[in-house]
């Protein structure tokens, strides 16, 4: 007994069968998670003067989940930052297992202000960074040691510079609560203004403190 195949069914049947196997590629294929590719680069071989400087973007502070604005310079490599004694005052900073009490010995700059108070009832040198809004910082440049004279007499431990974009997209509004009485509004933007852009932001925050 012979078998004969017309070339209609002939394709038809080639057709179901690489219809079945992409079926069964597709049901086999993984889902992989996404790359991320940033044109602001952190690494600075060859141009920083030594290891103990770097840049952190803006990206990797909003990474962070940030509950007192002065907790930015926890992204320097070895910073720690607490609140001393209340909501009211500066942070308290340790750098390297060194105490640097409200700031001093480490300097601070944001967008090229400097931030250390030269004289202050609580300490030379305090720095108090509750006004920063972590959401418009750019980039942090950071140096750490007594090896930059030109940093000024604040930074025998280190410094830090902060700076804002100089535009955002679009508007960014923002509202937040939390125990305590914790309330928080932000609303910041970058509208045109004659031939260039004016940054502005308005922030709220209430904190009745634990």
């Amino acid at each position: 007994m012979k078998t004969c195949f017309s070339p209609g069914s002939l394709s038809f049947a080639v057709g179901l069968a690489v219809l079945t196997a992409d079926r069964a590629v597709a049901e086999d294929l993984q889902l992989l998670s996404p790359i991320e590719v940033r044109a602001q680069s952190e690494n600075l071989l060859g141009a920083a003067a030594s290891g103990s400087e770097g840049v952190v973007s803006s990206q990797r502070i909003a990474a962070v989940p940030i509950l007192r604005p002065g907790e930015v310079l926890e992204m320097v490599p070895g910073m720690m930052v607490t609140q001393h004694a209340g909501d009211g005052k500066a942070n308290q900073y340790f750098l390297r297992g060194f105490n640097l009490d409200h700031g001093t010995d480490f300097a601070t700059f944001v967008g090229g202000m400097p931030v250390n108070m030269p004289s202050h009832a609580h300490g030379q040198g305090y720095t108090d960074l509750n006004f920063l809004i972590p959401e418009l910082v750019e980039r942090m440049s950071f140096r750490k040691g007594p090896y930059f004279a030109e940093e000024g007499d604040f930074a025998s431990a280190g410094s830090a510079r902060i700076d804002y974009f100089r535009q955002i997209d679009g508007t960014l509004a923002l509202a937040t609560v939390g125990q305590n009485g914790y309330a928080r509004a932000l609303l910041a933007g970058s509208p045109e203004v004659g031939s260039g852009r004016l940054l502005y932001a308005l922030e709220w925050f209430h904190n009745d403190g634990p």
